[in-house]
C-alpha cells in the first residue's frame, strides 16, 4: 500500500548517522528535510555532480542553499560520468554515482561515523523501473525492481520512499514552501524511462487507478522468488567452487540442469564481478559449457565488459 511521506519517514529506522543523497530535485530535497527534522545533527547531505548537463551547476548551487537553510553539512564530489565503449549512459551515471556516494560517506566515516545512505526514489520510480525491465525482456531480477535496503562498500543503503507517490512528495514540499529544481532531462523523451513516465503511466493511472499498489506487489513477489533463486545459486556454487578461489568447476556445473547452470553462472558473475550477462551471452556460455567434454576445448566468451574463459577445469572472468 502507498504511504504518506510522514508515514514512510516515521517507519524509517536506519543506522545513524545518516547520509542523504541530494540531487536538488523534489524527491531528494523532501527526503533530506524530513530526515533532518527527525534526526537533527545526525544527517549529512551528499551531492554528486555528474557534469553531464548545463544545469549541473544550478543543481549544485541549490543543494548548497537547501543545506545552509537546514544547517546540514554538504559534501560534494564532481565526477566524469561519460560512458565507456559498450556502456549505456544511464549505467555509466549510476556506477559513477554509487561509487561517489560510497567515497563521500567513507570520507565522513572517520569524522561522523556515517552508517547509512538514504536515496529518494519513490513509488512512481519503482513502477517505471518495473515497466522498463519488462520492455527489455528482463527476468525475475529485473522485474523485482528496486530493493528498499541493501549493503554496498560496508554501508547500508535505503530507499525509504518507495511506497510514497511522487505527487504526494511534491504536495508535501508545497505545503511547507520548500523550493526544488527540475531536471530538464526528465522531459527528454529520447530516453525510454521518460517516455514511460509521460505516455504509459498516465494511461495506466486512468485504466488501473490502483496500479502503484498492484504493480509494486508483483515486483515484491518477483523479489521474493529471486531471493530463493539466489539461495539455490549460492548452494550450487559452493558445491562447484574449487578451493579458496571459489571458481566454479566445469564438471560440477555440467551435472546441473541447464536452468540451474544459468542461475548459478548469472549469480556468480553478478556477485563476484558485478557483471550481468545478456540473454545471448549466457545462452552461448551454456552451449559452450555443454560442449566442453575434452581437455582441449576452449571457452572464451564476451560477457559484460570482460570475458568468461576456461582455465584448466574451472571458469574464470577477466576484464582486459
Amino acid at each position: 500500500m502507498t504511504q504518506s511521506l510522514d508515514e514512510a519517514i516515521g517507519a524509517f529506522a536506519p543506522k545513524l548517522p545518516l547520509a542523504v543523497a541530494l540531487s536538488g530535485g523534489a524527491d531528494s530535497v523532501a527526503l533530506l528535510v524530513a530526515c533532518a527534522e527527525k534526526w537533527p545533527g545526525q544527517v549529512v547531505a551528499l551531492h554528486v555532480n555528474h557534469g553531464l548537463q548545463d544545469a549541473a551547476a544550478m543543481f549544485e548551487a541549490h543543494c548548497h542553499s537547501v543545506c545552509e537553510r537546514l544547517g546540514v553539512p554538504l559534501r560534494i564530489q564532481r565526477v566524469d560520468a561519460h560512458p565507456l565503449a559498450g556502456q549505456s549512459p544511464e549505467d555509466a551515471a549510476r556506477q559513477a554515482r554509487y561509487a561517489s556516494l560510497s567515497a563521500l560517506a567513507l570520507v565522513e566515516y572517520e569524522q561522523s561515523a556515517i552508517k547509512s545512505i538514504a536515496i529518494a526514489q519513490h513509488a512512481n520510480d519503482q513502477i517505471e523501473t518495473l515497466l522498463l525491465a519488462l520492455s527489455r525482456g528482463a527476468g525475475l531480477a529485473g522485474i523485482s525492481a528496486m530493493p528498499a535496503h541493501w549493503r554496498r562498500d560496508g554501508l547500508d543503503y535505503y530507499r525509504p520512499l518507495l511506497a510514497v507517490a511522487g505527487a504526494d512528495i511534491r504536495s508535501w514540499l508545497a505545503q511547507r514552501g520548500i523550493a526544488f529544481v527540475e531536471d530538464p532531462t526528465n522531459l527528454d523523451q529520447r530516453y525510454t524511462r521518460n517516455r514511460i513516465r509521460a505516455r504509459l503511466v498516465p494511461a495506466l493511472q486512468d485504466t488501473f487507478p490502483q496500479f502503484l499498489d498492484t504493480f509494486a506487489r508483483s515486483a515484491a513477489h518477483a523479489a521474493q522468488a529471486q531471493q530463493v533463486l539466489d539461495e539455490v545459486a549460492a548452494q550450487d556454487l559452493q558445491l562447484a567452487g574449487r578451493g579458496s578461489d571459489g571458481l566454479p568447476r566445469i564438471r560440477v556445473l555440467q551435472q546441473l540442469s541447464r536452468a540451474r547452470q544459468a542461475n548459478a553462472l548469472r549469480h556468480w558473475l553478478k556477485d563476484r564481478f558485478q557483471t550481468i550477462p545478456s540473454t545471448a551471452q549466457l545462452s552461448e556460455l551454456l552451449d559452450q559449457l555443454a560442449d566442453c567434454t575434452t581437455r582441449g576445448h576452449r571457452i572464451h566468451i564476451k560477457v559484460g565488459l570482460g570475458f568468461v574463459q576456461r582455465s584448466s577445469d574451472v571458469l574464470t572472468w577477466y576484464n582486459p
